[in-house]
Order: C-alpha cells, then structure tokens, then sequence
C-alpha cells in the first residue's frame, strides 16, 4: 500500500477566487513505513502574497520571487501521487488548491488531483471521529499523540507533511497491530497424532479452598435473599 502524506501553503484561503500555492511537501509510506521518499518544492505563485499569509509560513514576495511556478512542476507532481493513497489534513481545502491548479494547465492527462491519485484520507475527519469535541489542529494531535512538533514555528508544507505522517500512524496504530496479527503465522497449539490424547493433570481444590468457597457461596446467597440458583430456598 503506497500513499502520501501531503500539505500545501498557500497565498490565502479562497483558491476560486484567485488564491494559489506557495509550497507543497509530501511524505511517502508504504505499507505504513516512511520510504525517505520526499517531494518538497516553493513555488512563485504569480501574484503578491498577502502579509497575513506571510505571517502564517513566513514565504514573502521576495523569497518566492525566483521559484518555479506550479506549471513548472506539475508533471514532477503528477507522477509522485500517481496512484497512490494522499493523507491530508483538513483535505478538502489543500484538494481545491490541487485541483484548481492542475485545471489552470487545461492538460487532459492531469486534469485534477482527485482524477490523478487512488484515493484521499481526511485526517480532520478521522481525528473530529475519535475525539469528538476537542481541538484537532495539527498543533493539538502532535500533543495528545505525543509528536515533538517543537521545530513548528511557522506553518510549512514539508514539516507539516512529516507530522502529519507521524500523527496518521499513531491515529491508525490499532490497524496497524491488527495487520501485523493477520500476517503472522498462526502458532502451533498443539499435536496429536491421530488416536492419542496428552495426559492431563489434574489438581484437586484442597480443604482449606473448598472451606472458603462454600463461604463466599453462603454470603453471595444472603445477599440475594436466597434467590442464588444454587440455593435450596430458590430450587423451591
């Protein structure tokens, strides 16, 4: 199982409305295990970033001013999710921004994010799932999953995209214990060969334990008011 992990910065919130990407990162797992595989790229979004964005990922004007735009790199993009599962955070809004990106290229074979990879997983939804009613910023399941986020001072794709993997993993650990039991061979309980039958001990209760559960038999019994099964008064 191949999938990404994914995250975007963009110039604002509205990509319909002119908004673009500034940076994207991606993460690479298969099956559940970090590759080392990474695809990082700042991109020049053609138009100015607003300070308020700038103070989220700290990308201004000048910096993104000699980077590649998005068309320079979307086949480069393409060809890294293809197929693969993407892992986003909070995925509608960075799967807008994909798609509205790829629709700028009017190219057929890359007509959007969604018709590119195999499948997305919104870990917002996953997370607002296992913790109904409390924060699940990215911030908040580094917390509570126990992912040093300590290097996030500013929101930046790449960094993001490697929380964001560590934070998937510890959410979906159970699944992964659960296919870890059904690869494992089954151990052998136990043979016989066909007409033979083990000898079995058998360890009889002594008096003293006898004693003690006849009277634990007797206080249960009072305490129901003689309604025990096993008690004359219920035979009754």
């Amino acid at each position: 199982m191949r999938q990404i992990v994914l995250d975007t910065e963009t110039t604002g919130l509205y990509a319909r409305n002119g908004d673009r990407v500034v940076e994207i990162g991606c993460v690479e797992l298969v099956d559940r295990k970090p590759t080392g595989r990474r695809l990082h790229r700042y991109l020049n979004p053609e138009r100015e970033v607003p300070i308020e964005a700038q103070r989220i990922h700290g990308l201004t004007d000048e910096f993104l001013a000699d980077k590649p735009r998005f068309r320079d790199i979307a086949a480069e993009l393409a060809d890294f999710i293809r197929d693969a599962e993407l892992v986003i955070h909070n995925a509608s809004f960075d799967m807008e921004f994909l798609n509205v990106e790829f629709g700028l290229l009017r190219n057929p074979d890359m007509e959007s994010a969604r018709a590119i990879c195999a499948a997305v997983v919104d870990t917002l939804k996953m997370a607002r799932d296992l913790r109904p009613g409390k924060r699940n910023s990215l911030d908040a399941l580094c917390s509570e999953y126990g992912v040093d986020n300590s290097n996030r001072q500013f929101h930046g794709a790449l960094l993001d995209a490697e929380l964001l993997a560590e934070v998937y993993l510890a959410m979906t650990r159970g699944q992964e214990s659960l296919v870890m039991e059904l690869d494992e061979p089954a151990a052998e309980i136990a043979t016989f060969t066909l007409g033979s039958r083990p000898t079995l001990r058998v360890v009889r209760a002594g008096a003293d334990e006898l004693a003690e559960h006849d009277r634990v038999l007797r206080e249960i019994d009072k305490a129901s008011k003689g309604q025990c099964l096993w008690s004359g008064s219920a035979a009754d």
